[in-house]
């Protein structure tokens, strides 16, 4: 595999071309996007997986997850007859395709098949990414992996169809929060419109992401709050406020995991804190934590050294650590960050269970 790319860097035309030929040469194309995507992840893989099929190639979509379950609230999207499960994948895919990976450890159980793949594409847009692949369509200034793979849909020649469209406007939708997010340019919402105009409707789509959910999610979340913890020192007076999320709580109210994602979205509204952290734990008693910030610190790179990654102000990664060992680290570690003191001496030493 390949060194890790130049930050920022983004896509040359030579990088474009190439992915062209080795997709268009493909007898077959293996599509993998991450563990327990979100709308991103599995948007932007379906809506390449519907580009491809319409041509005729022969393409199969999977994430690594066992027991392979899709997350809920994206069960509307179009396409969802075109994945299969992770055990019918290819041992050594001729061309493997993977979407908003940024390690190949974000895989799962599909890690190895990546590995041995002959080519192995990855479109992404985390700065954090490791630089795994033969080729890379990386471009950290991307507000959405969804953004990389419109264009290389237009590449390919391949025409937007209304299927294509709603996969990649929730993937663009949910990685720029609705369009709030600083990475929201005028080019993002040039692009939705294109999405839009072929028969989108945004409404529809925020249904489903956002604004309906099951009574026991509301049950969790008010346990998640009344637990929620305030730190004003922390972050060298920056402020944190935190939380965890039980697999009791879920287990009492029928929830599923998927649905607890969004918590951390109304944690961080807390105004006295800059960063925000939800301990959720899944099924088999890891802790799966996400960090968003206000941009004055940098989530990603601190989530990083977990073993995560993500964005500047939006990361996790996955523990089984206790949580006083987990949040300890933590605080460390956003001490450092705002003192100037992450350093790349640092980097791994945090790396839990």
């Amino acid at each position: 595999m390949s060194s890790p790319v130049e930050p920022h860097r983004g896509p040359s035309s030579d990088d474009w071309n190439r992915a062209t030929t080795v997709l268009t040469e493909a007898e077959e194309i293996c599509l993998a996007c991450h563990v327990v995507p979100d709308g991103d992840a599995l948007g932007s893989m379906l809506g390449l997986a519907h580009a491809l099929r319409a041509r005729g190639q022969r393409t199969m979509a999977s994430f690594g997850d066992e027991p392979f379950v899709i997350p809920s609230i994206l069960r509307f999207l179009p396409g969802l007859e075109l994945l299969t499960e992770p055990a019918e994948f290819p041992p050594a895919p001729e061309v493997m395709v993977t979407f908003d990976v940024g390690n190949v450890e974000r895989l799962g159980v599909l890690a190895p098949n990546a590995l041995k793949a002959q080519d192995l594409i990855v479109v992404d847009h985390h700065a954090s990414n490791t630089g795994f692949g033969t080729l890379q369509l990386l471009d950290p200034s991307a507000a959405a992996t969804a953004v990389l793979v419109e264009e290389l849909i237009r590449r390919l020649e391949l025409p937007l169809t209304r299927d294509i469209a709603i996969n990649l406007y929730a993937g663009l939708v949910t990685d720029t929060g609705s369009f709030r997010f600083e990475s929201t340019s005028p080019d993002v919402h040039e692009l939705a419109a294109r999405l839009l105009r072929t028969g989108v409707c945004p409404d529809v789509v925020a249904r489903h992401l956002w604004d309906s959910a099951p009574f026991g999610y509301l049950q969790v979340l008010a346990a998640a709050l009344d637990r929620a913890v305030l730190e004003p020192p922390a972050a060298d007076g920056l402020g944190m406020v935190w939380t965890t999320v039980t697999r009791h709580d879920r287990v009492v109210h029928g929830l599923p995991f998927d649905l607890v994602e969004s918590i951390i979205d109304t944690l961080r509204k807390t105004e006295e804190a800059e960063v925000a952290v939800v301990l959720k734990e899944d099924d088999e008693g890891a802790w799966r934590v996400s960090a968003r910030s206000r941009e004055r610190i940098d989530v990603g790179g601190l989530c990083t050294q977990f073993g995560g990654g993500g964005h500047r102000s939006a990361a996790g990664f996955t523990s089984y650590a206790e949580v006083d060992q987990i949040m300890d680290q933590l605080r460390d570690l956003l001490a450092e960050a705002r003192q100037g003191g992450r350093g790349t001496e640092a980097a791994g030493r945090y790396r839990l269970g």
